[in-house]
């Protein structure tokens, strides 16, 4: 038997294009772009094998959700030759069971590719996609030629209606404050190029810990499985093309366009996305570019508003051809400290009103927002996210505010300090900074009682707490808070609602100036007259350990799949000890490689950092130990195996 050997060459170009977004022009490096630019192939790639006649694509739109909700299934068939007795078939699924379905013959087609439109009306048993409750449902589409199935092609699909009017924004009826920030999906050591698993975890953070209902994915269209995380757990997504304040020529604006077009066309299933961003992020105006894109984006998913965020001076423009107007709003005013106060500027009355980017280091008290930093630094930042957040509420006009930004991350432009912009609420190891702490207390606290002071609890130096006086701040979702000093009460304190008067959980000030050689702080939490939560802060640097905790316990096998391990200094009680020395040694054992510096940095990087493990070809058993000459020794374990995880 003659066996065919075929060989698939793949060829990777990484060298500068300067007529390919998101790049400027030859008149200005690369690096002129505020992100990293990743060459090559740096996200997962797969070789599928489809049929001659197969459905290539999918587009399961839902409409009158609120009514009588139905579906309609855009389908795009591509025929390498002529076929005849062609059906297809749609089946709608809600957690594997059949809640609707329809089919319809084709005529002969000739080969090429041809568009098919199936509707499913009248629909029951549906559940409508929520912030608070995602639920989705399953879209099956089957092509059949002569009555045998040849090809199946599955998406995800959520019913939901989402609308923003110049009141704000409305999901399935009901007003929703956007609350959230812009996310860089770039990590250390690996850039663009982490796996799946550890995109996923950044919805996660940015919905579970940090209490987001919206990212603004800035600013280029990122991980599917990022988005597909955004499905699962209810985070609205602004979806956006690559650009950042640069319009080429003639041949950038056709690839600009295809960029428009094919983010579109991949990412229309998610309900997550309730935005398209086709006027790329602060860009000059270009009515005729602009009109082009804005009639794409019609005729691709008439579903969907479109943005675009605006530069500070346009405020006014009437060059805006979109829905909704985002505007990147940097606005501020001269602290008592000598720092700027973050403002919003007035909404605008003949458009629904977003707010794009807020704070970063351009509005809030500092250039920088590293845990090496002072308290008063790093505490300035929530004060600024929170000083926005409240503006935002003061308006129903503001729709809402997505903070710049979410997580550090690396650029060569502006503001940087070894080769990273550090505006993000949580560093580049996905750890939160005191500056997240305004953001994970805005929660339920009948579902997530919080706690979370947005200081280090330490008495000496380089960063002694005492030095924010009366204002340092505790972050807290509770009625009250009692303070204790090495077991002595030292104030009864409630939320500050006068300054902060919009936030559903404003910050709680304490007058820590007097603490004098107090070891042990306490502050416990109550709701309901009652104590609810306790949390204990130590000083005592003599007590401190080295944590070591992994996101995962196990891995799937293949070199595919990574997940974090983060290093902490920490007191007795677990809270973070920023103001440390020296770095932690790393011994890896098992089908396992590490992704990171060792031995890591910890002094540089004040106390908190991380390294990814990524599994290999093995399976078995992975330990990870972690050694630091004071802080002492850290040990975690995670299995690889062929379907961990």
């Amino acid at each position: 038997m003659l066996r065919r050997h075929n060989t698939l060459d793949v060829v990777v170009d990484g060298s500068f294009r300067p007529d390919v977004p998101p790049n400027h022009g030859l008149d200005r490096p690369s690096s002129a772009v505020d992100f990293w630019q990743p060459a090559g192939l740096y996200r997962e790639v797969e070789l599928v094998g489809v049929p001659v006649v197969h459905i290539a694509d999918v587009f399961a739109r839902p409409y009158d959700v609120l009514g009588r909700p139905g579906l309609r299934v855009l389908c795009e068939l591509d025929l390498g030759r002529a076929a005849t007795g062609l059906r297809v078939d749609v089946e709608l699924r809600r957690n594997g069971t059949a809640i609707g379905s329809a089919t319809t013959r084709l005529p002969p087609l000739p080969s090429g590719r041809h568009a098919v439109t199936l509707d499913v009306p009248g629909l029951t048993g549906v559940e409508l996609w929520s912030v608070e409750a995602p639920a989705l449902h399953d879209v099956v589409v089957t092509l059949c030629e002569q009555e045998r199935p040849v090809h199946d092609h599955s998406v995800r699909t959520g019913f939901r209606e989402a609308r923003f009017e110049r009141s704000g924004f409305y999901l399935n009826g009901e007003r929703l404050q956007l609350f959230g920030l812009n996310r860089h999906q770039f990590h250390p050591f690996a850039g663009g190029a982490m796996p799946a698993r550890v995109q996923r975890r950044d919805a996660e953070i940015l919905r579970d810990e940090l209490n987001c209902n919206m990212v603004r994915c800035s600013h280029y269209p990122q991980h599917e499985e990022f988005l597909d995380a955004c499905d699962e757990l209810g985070l609205l997504v602004w979806d956006e093309p690559p650009g950042w304040q640069y319009l080429g020529g003639a041949d950038w604006l056709d690839r600009a366009y295809r960029d428009v077009h094919d983010m579109i066309v991949r990412d229309r299933n998610h309900p997550s996305v309730v935005l398209w961003g086709v006027r790329l992020n602060e860009t000059p105006g270009n009515a005729e570019f602009y009109a082009r894109t804005q009639r794409l984006a019609r005729s691709l998913d008439d579903s969907r508003q479109t943005t675009g965020a605006m530069h500070g001076a346009d405020h006014g423009t009437t060059d805006f051809q979109h829905d909704v107007f985002g505007y990147n709003d940097y606005s501020a005013s001269t602290a008592r400290d000598g720092g700027w106060r973050p403002e919003l500027a007035p909404p605008r009355d003949d458009l629904p009103y977003l707010v794009s980017e807020a704070i970063g280091t351009l509005s809030g008290p500092s250039r920088f927002y590293r845990r090496t930093d002072p308290q008063d630094v790093q505490q300035g930042q929530a004060l600024a996210h929170a000083r926005v957040h409240d503006r935002g509420r003061s308006d129903q006009r503001y729709a809402g505010v997505l903070a710049w930004a979410g997580i550090d991350y690396p650029s060569g432009n502006g503001n940087v300090f070894l080769g990273v912009k550090w505006p993000g609420v949580v560093d580049l190891f996905r750890i939160p900074k005191p500056g997240a702490a305004m953001y994970r207390a805005q929660a339920d606290p009948l579902r997530r009682p919080v706690i979370e002071p947005s200081f280090y609890w330490d008495l000496g130096p380089p960063s002694p707490v005492t030095g924010l006086g009366a204002r340092a701040a505790i972050w807290s979702n509770l009625e009250r808070l009692e303070l204790y000093l090495d077991g002595t009460h030292h104030a009864t304190l409630a939320p500050a609602r006068e300054e902060f008067p919009h936030l559903p959980h404003p910050p709680f000030f304490a007058d820590l100036s007097t603490a004098g050689g107090a070891v042990e702080l306490r502050v416990d939490g109550t709701l309901g007259g009652r104590v609810v939560l306790s949390r204990s802060f130590s000083a005592d640097r003599a007590r401190d350990r080295l944590s070591l905790r992994l996101d995962d316990d196990s891995l799937r096998s293949g070199g595919t799949d990574a997940t974090r391990a983060e290093l902490r200094a920490v007191d007795e009680h677990g809270a973070p000890r920023p103001y440390v020395s020296g770095a932690v040694a790393l011994e890896l054992d098992g089908p396992a490689v590490l992704v990171g510096s060792n031995p890591f940095p910890l002094e540089d990087t004040g106390g908190a950092g991380a390294v990814w493990l990524r599994s290999t070809d093995g399976t078995g058993t992975v330990r990870l130990r972690a050694h630091h000459p004071t802080l002492g020794a850290a040990e975690a374990t995670l299995v690889v195996g062929a379907d961990a995880g």
